[in-house]
């Protein structure tokens, strides 16, 4: 399980990003494209670091909404 950051770029599309594999990144045309976008880049990134037999860094991101 993994935590993602999405928000809408400048030109329209979703990007999203998983904060604790650094370069883990992507978009889609939509939130829900943008999701099942980042899921394969997750599982690719995780496959990758396996293959190379590095470390796959723990999830230790929390997220807080604050109010300005």
């Amino acid at each position: 399980m993994r935590q993602v950051v999405i928000y809408p770029s400048e030109d329209g599309y979703w990007v999203v990003e998983c904060p604790s594999l650094p370069g883990c990144v992507t978009q889609g045309e939509t939130k829900q494209e943008a999701l099942v976008n980042i899921r394969e880049a997750i599982a690719g990134y995780i496959e990758a670091l396996e293959e190379d037999r590095l470390p796959i860094p723990d999830e230790h991101f929390g997220v807080e909404v604050v109010t300005v």
